[in-house]
């Protein structure tokens, strides 16, 4: 189970004057073809107590659903590579803003919907409102991952759409640990809670305990971790 914090994080943290452990679970890449009943029963189950929450990354979901692409599979539309041009780019994830990422956009959501959230967040950006893009596309737009260099290879070439049904994942592996779980796309701007048995007030709480992205992305090869009460 052992496992290393990310960068400068504790994987100690006081929310509401209360003290949550979490808790890093080490893994083995996980790659397409990988059944995630298996990889939880080898890596989390019997680890967990009465009160714990699971948490799963969706990126270790989606890629054992069959939901990652290699870069040099995937052959963008020119429409991809028109709209990913006017995409910001920023130090934590390039999103849609290259062909590869935009054509699942397409893929997952449909032209009209990508054109109408390029359409609006063109006009909003002229007033300063930012974020309207993702907004309009959704989630499915929203949660799909392009190439970066600090994710584990081979996933640095690869793009990683969210996965199917993360309620019914989350369900599923419940009943395999015992205790709550959740699978959550976490990163350093924050996160979304996207699939849990939990009830809304824990999920929040739960956002606000990962909020600083304690696990990391890359190299410390932790894709799921235990939330304890100190």
């Amino acid at each position: 189970m052992s496992g290393e914090a990310n960068e400068g994080k504790s994987l100690e943290v006081s929310v509401d004057d209360k003290t949550y452990l979490r808790i890093p679970i080490r893994t083995r890449v996980i790659m397409p073809g990988d059944q995630l009943d298996d990889v939880i029963r080898e890596y989390a189950e019997g680890h967990t107590q009465r009160g714990d929450i699971l948490f799963v990354t969706e990126k270790i979901v989606a890629i054992m659903q069959g939901r990652s692409y290699m870069m040099s599979e995937i052959r963008p539309r020119r429409l991809a590579a028109f709209l990913s041009r006017f995409v910001t780019k920023t130090a934590y994830g390039i999103g849609l803003g290259i062909p590869e990422t935009m054509e699942f956009a397409l893929r997952e959501v449909g032209a009209p919907r990508i054109l109408f959230a390029a359409a609006v967040s063109a006009v909003t950006k002229v007033f300063g409102r930012r974020g309207d893009f993702y907004r309009i596309a959704g989630e499915k737009a929203r949660a799909i991952d392009g190439p970066t260099p600090g994710t584990i290879p081979p996933y640095n070439e690869a793009v990683v759409l969210g996965p199917e049904d993360p309620h019914g994942v989350a369900r599923d592996v419940k009943r395999i640990v015992g205790c709550d779980v959740a699978v959550v796309d976490i990163n350093d701007l924050g996160g979304n809670i996207l699939g849990t048995t939990l009830d809304k007030g824990a999920e929040r709480l739960l956002a606000r305990i990962l909020s600083d992205n304690p696990l990391g992305q890359g190299h410390q090869s932790t894709p799921m971790g235990i939330i304890r009460r100190a």
